[in-house]
């Protein structure tokens, strides 16, 4: 089973900006849509944003127009640019590969 890598997340003020990063395999990067999902504690897990091999973003309701995502092919590595960070957005972020593969989560805490 392939590996996500996930890294960036951490501690931020409210109104900050946060970038996250997942690598892969090449393999699974240029074959799998590649996705950010959150789990708020207490809430279902949803869609932050997922990204295509081609490019085709969707963005979840709750971050549009906060957040960017975008693919860097020389690294094998989709990162997730979040800004205008709410308390809402304290979550633990996962990284995902198609519909079954996951990384094991970072930690995204916006303080006030």
């Amino acid at each position: 089973q392939d590996q996500l890598v996930e890294s960036g997340g951490g501690l931020v003020q409210s109104g900050g900006s946060l970038t996250l990063s997942c690598a892969t395999s090449r393999d699974t990067f240029t074959h799998y849509v590649m996705g950010w999902y959150r789990q708020a504690r207490g809430k279902q897990r949803e869609l932050v944003a997922d990204i295509t091999p081609g490019g085709h973003i969707i963005i979840g309701a709750s971050v549009k127009g906060r957040v960017t995502i975008s693919r860097d092919n020389a690294k094998n590595t989709v990162n997730l640019q979040m800004n205008s960070l709410k308390i809402e957005d304290t979550a633990v972020y996962y990284c995902s590969a198609g519909t079954d593969t996951w990384g094991q989560g970072t930690q995204v805490t916006v303080v006030s």
